[in-house]
């Protein structure tokens, strides 16, 4: 009996043993780290992104459309879960949503949205649509267009990010229209402000590096040039200066003489007398 007794707990040991390991082996697997796929944006969405400007206060921006890319329409979803408001603005899109940005330019407390779009083109150029909302209501702001001397050089390649409230554009310069169209290597940065809801446009970089260094190598030429000027103008002086003192001296000369002579004149008059 005590035999078999013994028999026993070497079985149970050992299939206690086997069962830890088991466990063991089933720990590590669960440790395997589990990749989540995004979910896929169903039909007709293209793009979809949450911004939250505050607990409750949420915006959903979201592109639609059915057969052609290069158009479509855009939804903002505002929803106001304490006020119990929800609402909707839409809007046709030209092109594809590329991101959308958040900002109080005007520190008015209140919230715009600001959607980047990229059109399909040659020179891939952006569209920005942008909202105040004011509450339940959305102000459309209109956002300017590149100037004639902001537009020369681009190419498109935009990008645009939000820097101390501000809103920020960067883009590249190039050389050159159409395929022949190469990079400078500078690139041209504009800040966006907002102020009595219209935005205000302000150049932060330098247009261009090759400018600079003409107009420095144009300033000595010009100083030189001027003191060139002066030189002659020294020397046309002093010639005529000599060429008076000349004259005048010659005068003199003359003036001497005659006087001499009228002198010699009378004096032998009065010879023939005695």
């Amino acid at each position: 009996m005590k035999m078999n007794n013994r028999f026993y707990l070497l079985i149970l040991a050992a299939c206690t043993i086997i069962a830890g390991c088991n466990n063991n082996d089933d720990k590590k697997t669960d440790t395997t780290p589990v990749v989540v796929k995004k979910p896929a944006i169903m039909q007709p969405f293209r793009f979809h992104k949450l911004i939250e400007v505050s607990p409750g206060n949420d915006f959903d921006v979201l592109s639609w459309g059915r057969g052609s890319q290069a158009v479509g329409s855009f939804l903002i979803l505002h929803s106001d879960s304490s006020g119990m408001k929800y609402n909707t603005t839409t809007g046709d899109l030209d092109g594809s949503i590329v991101d959308v940005y958040n900002s109080d330019m005007d520190l008015d407390g209140n919230p715009e949205i600001l959607i980047q779009a990229k059109a399909t083109d040659t020179t891939n150029y952006a569209v920005i649509y942008a909202f105040e909302f004011n509450n339940s209501k959305a102000n459309k702001l209109d956002f300017p267009k590149l100037t004639s001397s902001q537009r020369k050089g681009y190419r498109g390649n935009d990008n645009f990010y939000i820097k101390e409230g501000k809103f920020m554009r960067e883009f590249p310069i190039y050389d050159g229209d159409g395929k022949n169209a190469k990079p400078t290597g500078a690139k041209r940065l504009l800040q966006y402000g907002l102020r009595n809801n219209e935005f205000t446009v302000q150049q932060v970089s330098k247009d261009s590096t090759l400018k600079s260094t003409t107009k420095t190598t144009a300033t000595p030429t010009a100083k030189a040039t001027s003191t060139e000027k002066k030189k002659s103008s020294s020397t046309s002086n002093q010639s005529s200066t000599s060429s008076s003192k000349k004259k005048k001296k010659k005068s003199d000369d003359n003036s001497s003489t005659t006087t001499h002579k009228k002198k010699k004149k009378k004096h032998h008059h009065s010879s023939d007398d005695n």
